[in-house]
């Protein structure tokens, strides 16, 4: 077995051609969407509200989150056309509602819910595109969170987008920094929470190593996420350990020192791996160059 080939294979997976699949696949179900969206025009304001019941009923009954993709994007596309207009009062500022989803950001929704990593361009309304998906998640009854770089964009987005799934009949809830653990408790009961990396990955070293009991952890689920800027948060801000820490005790001290050797070995064998593995993509590279209009 040629050793290269898999490596060759990972990269073919980020090739041009793979996104162009990727739109083709979408093409049918975002003009289903847009159908369904014609449709519920007609609807009165109480049967559009009254979709969400009837998706969460379906789909306790078994139904899959998949088969109600294309009406629950349909439905938020709706909300959101139906909100044009009015004023909604984010970080005590009033904004204008003047956003209705378009194609490309139906795709970078059906995108995030299928757990792919969507890149778009400057203007593109990345923000409004995670509505689509968060909507849908949340219907299974479990807390779904949005990532974001810092606390001001959680509390913006969550009263931004926050009114459009209020709107619907969902709840939404920001994490913010310092603040109580009765309260963050709350906000995790809330069908779609917005937070800070560092926010959920504190609350989740702390239910899950210091909490002594179940009453005093915060978090309840770990279903559906969705992170934005993922190249900042996953790589850059990835660097920064989180660390929880405390007075050392004097008389059990922490096996810091004798552990070292041990962690630096597997560091640098680690190290060792990934610049094999990395030479050997660029001898593949070097030795075959990728065919843009392969099949």
């Amino acid at each position: 077995m040629n050793p290269i080939a898999p490596i060759k294979s990972i990269f073919q997976s980020f090739k041009g051609r793979h996104h162009r699949k990727y739109l083709k696949k979408c093409a049918p179900i975002v003009r289903k969407i847009n159908e369904l969206e014609e449709e519920f025009q007609n609807l009165s304001e109480e049967q559009l509200k009254a979709k969400t019941p009837e998706f969460i009923e379906r789909f306790q009954k078994g139904e899959s989150l998949e088969s109600m993709l294309p009406e629950a994007f349909a439905v938020v596309k709706n909300a959101a056309r139906r909100m044009c207009g009015r004023s909604i009062s984010v970080c005590d500022h009033p904004i204008g509602w003047e956003m209705i989803h378009y194609d490309v950001q139906l795709i970078g929704g059906m995108a995030l819910h299928e757990r792919h990593i969507a890149e778009m361009a400057t203007g593109e309304g990345k923000t409004l595109v995670s509505t689509c998906p968060l909507y849908l998640n949340a219907l299974s009854g479990k807390n779904c969170q949005l990532v974001t770089v810092n606390d001001y964009l959680a509390r913006r987005d969550s009263h931004w987008m926050g009114s459009l799934f209020e709107y619907l009949g969902l709840t939404v809830g920001c994490i913010q920094n310092n603040m109580p653990s009765a309260e963050r408790r709350e906000m995790y009961q809330k069908n779609i929470t917005y937070g800070t990396a560092s926010e959920f990955g504190f609350d989740y070293l702390r239910d899950n190593g210091m909490a002594t009991c179940v009453d005093d952890q915060v978090q309840r689920d770990h279903y559906f996420c969705i992170i934005d800027e993922a190249d900042s948060i996953l790589v850059d801000e990835a660097r920064t350990p989180l660390i929880i820490s405390g007075p050392m005790r004097e008389d059990h001290p922490l096996p810091f020192k004798e552990m070292k050797p041990v962690v630096m070995k597997l560091f640098d064998a680690q190290l060792k791996h990934c610049n094999k593995l990395a030479e050997e993509a660029k001898r593949a590279f070097a030795s075959e160059e990728l065919d843009d209009d392969g099949g």
